[in-house]
C-alpha cells in the first residue's frame, strides 16, 4: 500500500497536469485564430491589388470600405491572440506555482488558483472576441455577395 508522501506526490503531480487540459484548448483555439489570420492577410492582399487595378471611383470605394474590414478583423485576431498566449503563460504558471507551493510548504496559498483563474478569463476573452471576428467574417462575405448581386443586375 502507498505511503502518505506517494499519495502526496501523486496529488502534486495531478495538480500539475490539470493546467494541462487547458493549454490543449487554448493551443487550439491558437491554431484556429492563426488560420483566421493568414485568410484575412491574403483576402487584404487580394483587395489591395485590386484597388491598384481599379479607377472606377465608386468600385474603389467599395474596395476601400473591404479593406478597412479586414483591417479591424486582423486587428481582433491580434488580440485574441495576444489573450491566448497570456492564457499560455497562466497555466505553465499554474503547474509551477502547485509544483513550487508543495516544494516550499505552501507558501503561494491561492496563487495557483489566481493564476488558473486569469488564464481562464484570458482564453474567455479571447473567445468572446474571435466570436466577434467570426461575425464580422460573416458579415463581410454577406456584404461582397450583395455588391456583386447589385453589379450583375446592374447591367439588366
Amino acid at each position: 500500500m502507498p505511503s502518505n508522501a506517494s499519495l502526496a506526490h501523486y496529488a502534486i503531480l495531478t495538480a500539475m497536469l490539470a493546467p494541462a487540459f487547458f493549454l490543449t484548448a487554448t493551443a487550439a483555439l491558437l491554431a484556429s485564430a492563426n488560420a483566421r489570420l493568414a485568410r484575412i492577410i491574403d483576402r487584404a492582399r487580394q483587395l489591395l491589388k485590386d484597388l491598384a487595378e481599379i479607377e472606377d471611383a465608386t468600385e474603389r470605394a467599395v474596395l476601400e470600405r473591404r479593406i478597412s474590414v479586414q483591417r479591424r478583423r486582423s486587428q481582433i485576431i491580434l488580440r485574441a491572440s495576444q489573450l491566448l498566449y497570456v492564457a499560455i503563460s497562466c497555466f505553465v504558471g499554474t503547474s509551477l506555482l502547485v509544483a513550487g507551493d508543495s516544494f516550499f510548504d505552501h507558501v503561494f496559498g491561492q496563487g495557483p488558483t489566481i493564476m488558473a483563474v486569469l488564464g481562464v478569463l484570458s482564453m474567455f476573452g479571447s473567445s468572446l472576441l474571435l466570436a466577434s471576428e467570426a461575425s464580422m467574417a460573416v458579415r463581410a462575405v454577406n456584404d461582397e455577395m450583395d455588391d456583386r448581386h447589385r453589379l450583375a443586375n446592374r447591367g439588366t
